[in-house]
Parts: C-alpha cells; sequence; structure tokens
C-alpha cells in the first residue's frame, strides 16, 4: 500500500510553503503554479499567495477614472 505523504509535514515545512506562496503572489505568479504536493502543505503555499497577491494589490496606486 502506497504511504500517504500527506500527513508528512512540520510546522517547518508548513512556514516555508506559507512564505513561498506569499512571495509567489506578490510576484504575480499564478495560484495553480503550487510546487508542493499534500493537501496540508498545498493549502498552506495557497493562503501565503492569496496574502501576497492581496497585499500586493492594495500597494498599487489608485486607479483615476478617466473625466
Amino acid at each position: 500500500m502506497a504511504k500517504d505523504f500527506s500527513l508528512c509535514w512540520d510546522i517547518d515545512s508548513l512556514n516555508k510553503a506559507y512564505r513561498q506562496g506569499y512571495m509567489a503572489g506578490v510576484m504575480g505568479m499564478e495560484q495553480n503554479r503550487c510546487p508542493f504536493v499534500g493537501e496540508i502543505v498545498q493549502a498552506a503555499w495557497e493562503a501565503g499567495w492569496e496574502d501576497g497577491y492581496q497585499n500586493c494589490e492594495l500597494q498599487k496606486p489608485p486607479r483615476q477614472i478617466a473625466s
């Protein structure tokens, strides 16, 4: 029987996945480019991506409406 690697994680691997996801979001990478395998670690990466992407969007200057 195959071993379920989705259970092989620790707090360090979750922090690493989150940080890498955050940087990917800030850099504008697509969310479907997660390099991790395993549901829990992928969720950490996706949470980081969402936070990074949202932070990047908040830092953009507001668009001016043409008069």
